[in-house]
């Protein structure tokens, strides 16, 4: 998810009780839950190693530790600064806020793990990738949710300040708890319709054709519309799904995409460093080969058909592999940007 979910979600969960455990219990959270992400900072390194990267060691259960000690290590940081000339009148838990830390890293591996990208959280030891497959990566719908729990307490104590009621100490208690409630309630949704549309799938040919293996991923907002991949023996088509009639393709735009030829080429391409690791990402991976005239050469184009939506046309977290004539690696691309290593 983007970092706004995350953010949201570790105020959330503080508001839901923790921050009347321990001071700095929200600050903690909110940074924890977004901790993870620093491994954008893999992409300094080039998009190839980035893309490598991504979703590694900090979105993995043994990282989530080391992240959690990272962020507390900040936070103690910012208030030894702050605190140095003058006592604080609660001075903060640190374990607890550890213990909360390690909660807020673990909450961002289950939202990342509700989209299509997926996560290894298993990783070294077992890295394979997994996705639910069920919310998009960027959910108004979960941006309504998770603000109104936080800003609506508010709103009512300055009307209960109005009238004049008397404070009963922390607000925002119930708000939050009822976001994370409905946050909850949304996967349900999501999930009970991911099931109807692959079921749709499932349940009919494809030009004659027996499906194999059907998925089906989301769109924003709309808990009734997916994009369809399925995979026969010779072709893949992709389609969108109405889970709620339940229909497949109901505007008859499915597009075909023929299995192609394994030559020499793409078996050099998929033994490079990066043709490797896209393909233990991918799910649904196709090649496309162009040659090369000057110099000799050729040009492996890599892509994943989960994140090819219909109505697109460009071909989004595509990679390309560079070969001479002799099928050794000379360069390595992720989108259409070339790497300077």
């Amino acid at each position: 998810m983007e970092p706004l979910t995350h953010f949201l979600t570790g105020a959330c969960i503080s508001r839901a009780g923790l921050n009347r455990k321990t001071a700095l219990a929200t600050v903690t959270l909110v940074l924890a839950a977004e901790a993870p992400d620093l491994d954008v900072l893999g992409y300094l390194h080039g998009p190839v190693y980035g893309f490598a990267h991504h979703r590694g060691i900090t979105h993995t259960l043994l990282g989530v530790p080391l992240m959690a000690a990272l962020t507390v290590l900040v936070v103690w940081g910012v208030y030894t600064l702050r605190h140095r000339r003058r006592e604080a009148a609660v001075p903060p838990r640190w374990g607890l806020l550890f213990g909360f830390a390690c909660i807020g890293g673990l909450s961002h591996i289950l939202l990342d793990f509700t989209n299509n990208y997926g996560v290894r959280p298993f990783s070294p030891l077992y890295p394979r990738w997994y996705s639910w497959d069920i919310v998009f990566i960027v959910e108004p719908v979960l941006w309504g949710v998770l603000v109104a729990g936080l800003v609506l307490p508010a709103l009512f104590a300055l009307i209960h300040e109005e009238i004049g009621a008397k404070s009963r100490g922390p607000r925002g208690r119930v708000g939050a708890i009822l976001a994370l409630a409905g946050m909850l309630a949304f996967w349900g949704l999501r999930d009970f319709e991911h099931r109807h549309a692959l079921a749709a799938m499932q349940a009919r040919l494809y030009d004659s054709a027996v499906p194999l293996r059907v998925s089906a991923y989301p769109y924003p907002a709309n808990p009734f519309r997916w994009m369809g991949v399925v995979e026969t023996k010779n072709f893949f088509q992709t389609m969108h799904v109405n889970s709620l009639t339940p229909e497949v393709d109901p505007d008859n735009e499915a597009r075909t995409y023929y299995k192609p030829e394994v030559t020499p080429v793409t078996l050099a391409a998929k033994k490079s460093y990066l043709g490797r690791v896209y393909l233990d990402w991918a799910q649904y991976p196709l090649t496309e080969t162009e040659k090369l005239e000057n110099p000799p050469g050729y040009l492996v184009r890599f892509f994943d058909l989960r994140f090819m939506y219909p109505e697109r046309r460009e071909r989004p977290l595509s990679s390309r592999v560079v070969l001479n004539d002799k099928l050794q690696v000379v360069g390595e691309y992720m989108g259409l940007r070339r790497p300077h290593d």
